[in-house]
Parts: structure tokens; C-alpha cells; sequence
């Protein structure tokens, strides 16, 4: 993978179309800032029940946006990551409708998971409570097969996803043929979607059992075997991130997104400072997703200690509310159809109050942190939250994830804050900068990161009470100062 800007993006919600209309976006408007792209789910049928992470044909691109070929046609010029949804797949599924059917004598029985296969004797409630929960209902949903039998089959976020038990010969043959559709159409990466809920064990949490590590880290080995790199997905205690990370090719840093804004709101650095002296070096940093800004990642679990205790983390969220007049309140917790409790929908332009110059500092931190960056397509172009979407859908989610004609991509792309924002991911590209080592120093509202590769380097010098953020790149020979806020004329 290139040390350089990528991508997140849905293709017809940021064209207005398909696959065809997003690589002439990335050809022409956006060229010079992205080495790769990660097109969320554009599999059959984009517009289900979770915008696409419910795929009833996970081998099919939905004809509304182009072909296998159109998708191997980016793949020429970028790197292309892909979903592998890898917990479920959609109750509308051919393979789930045989076994409402046929049951026990459809050739899909043993794809999916019920609760009989974990629990043969039963789920307690004890053994229920241990159970780690996206969503407040209950794990299981029941469905009726044609014989009338109910079985309780396992849907650990909507009852239209259906997990599917990865440890059978037909859980294992579905992804199978999955991966190798992706390597034959160009994928160079793969996004291990919700692969810490694939095993379940009695008597545990059912998330990121050690069984599940064992599994993400044959699931890489297989992706390595087809010419692909793995990135698993999780969210979960800033140690758990520490640990999956030395078993796939790279990790998403989650804990970032929330400790930058505690950082911004507080002034302070000093939580900021620790996580990035312990972060794993192989990480995706992000700073807004498809989905809402995470919380648990830098919070308390338990017993364990979190990078911000619950007083902070309590206060983050409420500050997120306040800074979107309340709008994010509306698309948060068990408002709006939520699958997620632990997340909070906002845009994180929104989120930090519509401040440009706090946005591209925001960004810069960043884009000095270990890893390599993706900027979600309503952060590249500084959108607000999406009220009337929803509105319209009542899903929390939406309120990011934006319908957009390219007439109006093309005037977002004017806007100060944007024009700064793609001056600065092209000098994070432009720097070899960041292939060396990485150092940061910084206490209360003080920061200073470091990048080092021979002769070549770059620091951000950052003081949150004087609203001063300063990057400065070059080399032995000479080396150029450029003041944030200058980005913004």
C-alpha cells in the first residue's frame, strides 16, 4: 500500500451515478490527491436495509454502478479497496430464502449461524448478559420456515443480517468465493468488515474471542496467497486495536478521531500524546467514516482503563452535541434507527463547530500520525450534517452519508476550507518525509510532531491557545514553513 491519501467513498452517493462518473472524479477534479480508494459496499443491492452492508449478492456489483470491469478499470490506476462483509449477509440472500424453504435439507443450512450451533442446551441469561452488543435488542431473531418450525437464527445487528458461520464448509466456500472475485477484479485491499463478531463462543462475549483472532489472521494469509492486504475492522479498547495489529497487515485508529477532538475541545494534548507514543505503526487513520465517530475506542472497558476516562468521554459527546445545535443528538444513541449505540453521528466538520482553521488542524494532526490517511468524502469536502436525509430515512447514519450531484461536488470544491484541505493532502503526498521515523512531544496545549527519513523531514508544530498550527517540510538543502491558516486564503 502507498504511504499517501486515500479515498472513502460510496460511488453513486458522491457522483450522482456509478463507477465510470467516480474514476473520472478521481482523473480530473480530484487528481493529484489520492493513491487509492475505498469503495464502500457497491455489491447488489446498494440502497438494502444498511446502505449495502446487507448484500443479497456479495459477488454481484449492482448494475446501477457499473461492472466487475469498470471496477478492475480503477484498479489500473488506483488502489482499490473493497468490503469483505464477513459477519453476515442479507435475509433477502438466495442462500437464506432455500433455507426458509428447504431447512435442514437446504445445501445453506450450516452457512448460518443459530443459536443452537453455540447454545445446543439453550442460551441463559447469564450467558446473554455476557454478550457484547452493537444494538440494545436481543442477538437473536426468530424466523419461520416453511415446515413452521421457528429457529432462532443469529443477527448481531439487524434482523435482515443474518450472521453466517464462517467455521463451516459452506460459511468458509461463501467467502471464498468472495476473495477470489476481488483478486480477479483488480482489489488490492480488503476491509475486514465486522470481523470481530465471526466466532462466538459460549461463555464469552462472542467479540474478538481468541478463536477470532485465529480466524482474522488465516483470513490475511489467504487474502496475502491472492496478491491482496487485509485491514481489519474493529472497534474496541485502544489494546485490543494494539493487539490485532501484529496479526493483519493494518489496523484502523479509531482511538484517533474521538482523542483528537477531546484535544481540540480541552486544549490539551496530553491524552493525545500518550496514545501516539503506543499506537500501532501499521494503522488506516481516519477521522470520519460511513459510519458515526467512535467512542469506545478511547474509553474505560470494564475494569481497564481507557486512553479518556468516562467524565471525558462524557464530555466529548455532549460538546459534539452542542457544537451541531443539537443536530447529532438526533441521529445518536437510540434516536433514528441506531445499529450502533457506541458511536455518534456528526459530521466532523460539524463536530468541531464549522471551525476551519480547528478542521485543518484537525486534519494535519492526522496526517502526521502513523499510517496512512483516508478522508471520508463529506470530510474532504466539509460537509454539514445531512437533516433532510434524515428526515427522510430516520437512520442515524445518513446524517453523513450525503447524496450529491457532481455540480454540486464541484462547488463544495470551492470553498476555503476544502481549497486548504486538498493543498494539504497534496503536500502529505509530495513528502518522503513520511516513510521515516515518527516522533511526537507535547504537554497541555503544546504539540510538536516529527517526521524523519534521511534527509528529507516535516513537523507540525501546533499551540491550541494561540490558534497557531505551523508544518513545515523539506530537506538538508531547504525547507518551507506554511501557517494553517494561510491554507484558508
Amino acid at each position: 500500500m502507498k504511504n499517501q491519501v486515500q479515498l472513502i467513498t460510496y460511488a453513486d452517493r458522491l457522483t450522482g451515478n456509478g463507477l465510470t462518473q467516480l474514476k473520472q472524479l478521481l482523473d480530473e477534479s480530484f487528481c493529484g490527491l489520492f493513491s487509492g480508494v475505498h469503495i464502500l459496499p457497491f455489491y447488489y443491492p446498494i440502497d438494502g436495509s444498511d446502505a449495502g452492508f446487507d448484500p443479497i449478492d456479495h459477488t454481484q456489483v449492482d448494475s446501477r454502478l457499473g461492472t466487475w470491469q469498470t471496477l478492475s478499470e480503477i484498479g489500473q490506476s488506483y488502489e482499490v479497496m473493497a468490503d469483505l462483509i464477513v459477519n453476515h449477509v442479507s435475509g433477502q440472500s438466495n442462500e437464506f430464502q432455500d433455507v426458509l424453504q428447504n431447512g435442514r435439507h437446504s445445501p445453506y443450512w450450516s452457512m448460518f449461524l443459530k443459536e443452537t450451533d453455540v447454545f445446543p442446551n439453550g442460551i441463559t441469561p447469564a450467558q446473554a448478559d455476557m454478550i457484547f452488543r452493537p444494538r440494545p435488542t436481543s442477538c437473536f431473531s426468530p424466523k419461520k420456515l416453511a415446515t413452521g418450525e421457528v429457529i432462532n437464527f443469529w443477527t448481531t445487528f439487524t434482523d435482515n443480517q443474518i450472521d453466517i458461520n464462517v467455521e463451516t464448509d459452506s460459511g468458509k466456500s461463501y467467502l471464498d468465493d468472495v476473495l477470489n472475485l476481488f483478486a480477479k477484479s483488480g482489489v488490492k485491499i480488503i476491509r475486514l468488515d465486522a470481523a470481530g463478531f465471526a466466532i462466538k463462543r459460549a461463555g464469552t462475549s462472542c467479540f474478538m474471542t481468541d478463536e477470532t483472532f485465529v480466524f482474522i489472521k488465516q483470513l490475511a494469509e489467504q487474502a496475502h496467497a491472492l496478491g491482496m492486504e487485509t485491514i481489519a475492522e474493529i472497534h474496541s479498547h485502544y489494546q485490543t486495536q494494539i493487539a490485532i495489529a501484529k496479526k493483519v497487515d493494518r489496523v484502523y485508529d479509531f482511538a484517533l478521531p474521538p482523542l483528537i477532538l477531546h484535544t481540540l475541545f480541552n486544549q490539551n494534548v496530553d491524552a493525545l500524546v500518550s496514545w501516539l507514543n503506543v499506537s500501532p505503526r501499521n494503522c488506516l487513520t481516519v477521522l470520519d467514516t460511513h459510519d458515526g465517530i467512535g467512542i469506545v475506542d478511547a474509553g474505560p472497558e470494564g475494569d481497564k482503563p481507557g486512553l479518556l476516562n468516562a467524565s471525558e468521554v462524557d464530555s466529548l459527546v455532549q460538546t459534539i452535541h452542542a457544537n451541531s445545535h443539537g443536530e447529532s443528538l438526533k441521529a445518536t444513541g437510540s434516536a433514528a434507527s441506531n445499529v450502533d449505540l457506541y458511536q455518534v453521528n456528526c459530521t466532523y466538520y460539524d463536530a468541531l463547530g464549522r471551525d476551519d482553521l480547528a478542521y485543518l488542524t484537525a486534519r494535519a494532526i492526522q496526517f502526521f500520525s502513523p499510517g496512512v490517511p483516508q478522508v471520508y468524502y463529506g470530510g474532504l469536502l466539509a460537509l454539514n450534517n445531512d437533516m433532510t436525509l434524515l428526515e427522510q430515512t430516520q437512520v442515524g447514519r445518513d446524517i453523513n452519508r450525503s447524496y450529491l450531484s457532481l455540480e454540486q461536488v464541484h462547488k463544495h470544491l470551492g470553498k476555503p476550507v476544502v481549497k486548504g484541505l486538498c493543498k494539504l493532502i497534496k503536500l502529505r503526498n509530495s513528502s518522503a518525509a513520511f516513510n521515516g521515523e515518527f516522533s511526537v512531544q507535547g504537554a497541555q496545549s503544546s504539540l510538536t510532531m516529527k517526521w524523519q527519513n534521511i534527509d528529507d523531514f516535516a513537523s507540525l508544530e501546533v499551540d491550541l491557545s494561540k490558534r497557531v498550527a505551523l508544518l513545515t517540510t523539506g530537506d538538508t538543502h531547504q525547507a518551507q514553513t506554511i501557517d494553517l491558516a494561510d491554507l484558508l486564503n
